[in-house]
């Protein structure tokens, strides 16, 4: 009976959510829409990329490789294929790749995998960036892009997959498995957890939602260039809200991608020259201050005001 009420509150506000999110397009104007699409992306972003990074204990700079396949594979088919289909296939791909690079790049650890990451991402977009460049194709512009609201409702099916996959990965034998590697992969390893094939299926199923988030970003933009949908920036960003929500669930990814998406709409349209000054403070203290993230604050303001009233947490 303990977690009645917490659960309860945590309930209330993933309700809370989902209806606001939902009843966005149909409420708002355009602007508040587009606020709302860029929520739901890095939601969808935030909540895969923990499925490894967090789940696991493998931090990783190379999600934007899997969203900017995704991109890409939507535009060169543009029109040439039903979208649905493309955007399928963007997340069939980035599992695909996945899959392939997933054993080399799984067999480093802490920062060497951090690095390695970060260079296969830099890897794929120069050599997109060529492939462009010799084909005479500095950058594409899509015509007849569906409207937005399709856009920001396709967007918000792949968010509820991705907190989804996220709360069954978590609450499965396959998610303890992670964990213990996490906490020590050698241990895990003598106690039979299957290490290469649990690193490996989390490093997949947490590529396939991202290819896709990338193939529906891409139709929102319109206008198509292999440095944009590549940028480093991405993975960063994905890092820092998951960092700020604390956790290895799906409600510390949600309290991160819901602070600093408001946190940079609010940046942007008042110190748009001191934005990333601003946000890089912010995670400076965050790291020093509140290392469990905005979870571990709420947590532990709940058990102190427990304990105060003499109850347990």
């Amino acid at each position: 009976m303990k977690d009645l009420c917490p659960n309860h509150g945590w309930t209330l506000l993933w309700i809370t959510c989902l209806t606001c999110l939902g009843a966005l397009p149909f409420l708002a104007n355009d602007y508040l829409v587009g606020v709302g699409l860029t929520l739901l992306m890095w939601l969808a972003l935030t909540q895969s990329w923990c499925v490894l990074s967090k789940m696991a204990g493998y931090v990783s700079l190379g999600h934007v490789v899997f969203f900017g396949l995704g991109a890409y594979l939507v535009v060169v088919t543009w029109q040439q294929i039903p979208l649905v289909l493309a955007v399928l296939g963007a997340g069939v791909l980035s599992a695909l790749v996945a899959a392939l690079v997933g054993l080399p790049v799984l067999r480093v650890r802490g920062p060497y995998f951090v690095i390695l990451t970060f260079g296969l991402a830099e890897l794929v977009k120069y050599t997109l960036t060529w492939i462009e460049s010799a084909s005479g194709m500095a950058s594409r512009i899509l015509f007849g892009a569906p409207d937005l609201r399709v856009i920001y409702f396709s967007m918000f099916a792949l968010a509820l997959a991705a907190v989804a996959l996220l709360t069954w990965v978590g609450n499965s034998r396959f998610g303890h498995g992670l964990r213990s590697l996490r906490e020590n992969e050698e241990a895990a390893e003598t106690l039979g957890v299957p290490v290469v094939r649990y690193k490996l299926m989390a490093f997949v199923l947490g590529a396939a939602i991202p290819g896709m988030v990338g193939a529906i970003m891409a139709l929102r933009s319109t206008y198509f260039v292999v440095g944009q949908v590549f940028d480093p920036m991405i993975s960063v960003t994905v890092i820092a809200m998951a960092i700020l929500g604390g956790g290895d669930n799906a409600r510390g990814p949600l309290l991160g991608v819901i602070f600093l998406t408001l946190l940079s709409e609010l940046l942007w349209a008042n110190a748009p020259l001191l934005y990333m000054v601003i946000l890089g403070a912010i995670l400076i203290v965050f790291v020093l201050l509140v290392p469990n993230g905005l979870i571990g604050l709420l947590e532990g303001r709940r058990a102190a005001a427990s304990a105060s009233a003499g109850k347990p947490p």
